[in-house]
This record gives C-alpha cells, sequence and structure tokens, in this order.
C-alpha cells in the first residue's frame, strides 16, 4: 500500500519561495508517475505539475510554468516541488497523488491514492 504525506506548506510573501516535499512510503518513489494538485477555497482542484518515473519527463500547469520545479529526491523517497516567484494566487492546499496512468495526466479522477494535503498561504 502506498501512502503519501505532504510538508513545507506555510505563509510566504509574494515574491518568495517555499519547497514541498511528498513523502512516499511502501513503494520507491522513482518507480511511479506523480503528481502535485492544488485546491484555492471556493474553487475545484486543479493540477500543477507531474513527473515521470525514473524522472524522465515533467509536465507544468501555464500557471506555474518557469516559477515551480518538480523533482525527486531519490535518498528519502520523496517528490519535490520547488515554487519560486509566489503570488497571492498560488494560496491553496497543495496535494500530491499518484497516477494510475502514464502519460502525467492532468485529470484528477487519473490519480490515486493522494496525500492530505499541506497549506500554502501568500500574502501580498
Amino acid at each position: 500500500q502506498v501512502l503519501l504525506e505532504e510538508s513545507g506548506g506555510g505563509l510566504v510573501q509574494a515574491g518568495g519561495s517555499l519547497r514541498l516535499s511528498c513523502r512516499v512510503s511502501g513503494r520507491s518513489s522513482s518507480s511511479l508517475d506523480m503528481g502535485w494538485f492544488r485546491q484555492a477555497p471556493g474553487k475545484e482542484r486543479e493540477f500543477v505539475a507531474a513527473i515521470s518515473r525514473y524522472y524522465v519527463l515533467t509536465k507544468y500547469a501555464d500557471s506555474v510554468k518557469g516559477r515551480f520545479t518538480i523533482s525527486r529526491d531519490s535518498p528519502t523517497n520523496m517528490v519535490v516541488l520547488q515554487m519560486t516567484a509566489l503570488k497571492p494566487e498560488d494560496t491553496a492546499v497543495y496535494y500530491c497523488a499518484v497516477a494510475t496512468e502514464g502519460g502525467l495526466p492532468r485529470q484528477i479522477a487519473l490519480y490515486d491514492p493522494w496525500g492530505p494535503g499541506v497549506q500554502v498561504t501568500v500574502s501580498s
């Protein structure tokens, strides 16, 4: 059974940076296609970024391209989302999840399981 747990969230000023980590247990994260999603208050959960197994491919939402970087920290079995140049509109609960199909899908229904999420708040 794969379990996920996010960490690294918090409060940051606009223009600042945060590093989110997703700890994977029960399986090597390198063998999984993984994604990050976020959900702002009153909005639907949306795709942020994804990384293929063995770090071959990455994919980003247009809204974060050039500011966020998804990567793996294999020794700690974590998937990392480095966020820079943060904006107030990046405020959301951020979730990591395992893709159930290849091709780094953006659809929420194609990810399972999910972590409990971590809050990111960007002040203006």
